[in-house]
This record gives C-alpha cells, structure tokens and sequence, in this order.
C-alpha cells in the first residue's frame, strides 16, 4: 500500500500480540471477497482510507499446522488518517520501499515486497508519466505548435456532429436510420 502525495511509501504494521513488523493483513469475513476484505483490513490497521488498485499477487505459509494464503492489492492512501487504529497494532510506518523491506520481520515477506511491490511501483511510475505526458500533448495537433486562441483548440478536439437519416419504409412511412457524420456525401 502507498501512500498518497510525494513518493512511494510502503505501509507496515508493529501487531501487539508479538511486536512483529507486518505487511497490514487479516481474515476474510464470512462471505466477503478478499479485495474487500484487504480494503477493509487495510483501513482497521493503518487508520488511513484507501483506494484499491491492481492485484499484486499472494503468499502461502503454514501457521498452526493449517496453510494460509494472503492475497495483496496496490492501494493508495489518503495522506492523513480518519480512523483510530485497531487494538492489535501497536504502530504503524510508512517507509520507502527498501527501508519496508528490512523492517519487515518475516523473510517470505521481505521476498514479496521486494519482488510484488518493486513491480507494482514501477508499473505506477509508468502509469503515472504516460498520464502526464498525455496531460502535457492533449491540446496538441501532431506537428503543429498549439493555438494561442482558446477557441482553437475546441476547434481541434471536438468530434464530428452526427445527422439523424430518415429511411422511407415499404409502407410510405419514415423509419430512424443510422447515424453519418456532417458534411458527407448521402449514398445514392
């Protein structure tokens, strides 16, 4: 999970039950979905509301004799939090991802983040530079400087008006037809 704002920071999470440096997780309820679940999880451990993004990819371990498996998602927090944080977390970190990495208690973990998460961010940087570059292009016509006129560029990105035709029935009547675009030639 990142948070919002600045560069990527990584969520960890201190459980009271044994001090350990988790990534936030916890158990479905019953008939919840994990995307929900994680969300949900998410929010009750770090305090911070979150916007739930690609799946990232899971971890299986034996606890108890029983096999677990975690499912994670990329999720961007809000910059500050709403929520107080559950009895169980006794603190929570927000950390660059190599700093996440060696906070981290268990080694499956640190394996995850350092692969899962290493991809997720990199696959957000080249989201995030394509949207700016579209943002930095959009009003630009291809080899030609953008129009100081404000008029211009409406002029430019606005799509072609579309003309309702009339067809003429067997009967006489006239029946809806499809659309064409304004200013072509009808078909003879």
């Amino acid at each position: 999970m990142v948070r919002k704002g600045g560069r990527a920071l990584i969520a960890v999470v201190q459980r009271a039950k044994d001090d350990a440096w988790v990534l936030p997780r916890g158990k479905l309820k019953r008939d919840e979905n994990p995307m929900a679940g994680a969300k949900r999880e998410v929010v009750e451990e770090t305090g911070h509301r979150v916007a739930v993004h690609e799946y990232v990819g899971a971890i299986t371990y034996r606890a108890g004799g029983r096999p677990k498996v975690v499912q994670f998602w990329r999720m961007e927090a809000d910059k500050d939090p709403s929520h107080e944080l559950m009895r169980d977390i006794v603190a929570v970190e927000w950390l660059p991802l190599k700093a996440a990495i060696r906070r981290l208690s268990y080694p499956l973990e640190k394996l995850f983040l350092r692969h899962a998460a290493a991809r997720a961010i990199a696959k957000h940087k080249r989201r995030a530079a394509k949207r700016k570059a579209r943002r930095d292009t959009k009003h630009r016509a291809v080899g030609k400087p953008v129009p100081k006129k404000s008029g211009a560029v409406a002029k430019l990105s606005k799509p072609p008006k579309l003309k309702l035709l009339k067809k003429k029935h067997k009967d006489g009547k006239r029946k809806s037809g499809r659309r064409r675009a304004a200013g072509k030639a009808k078909r003879k």
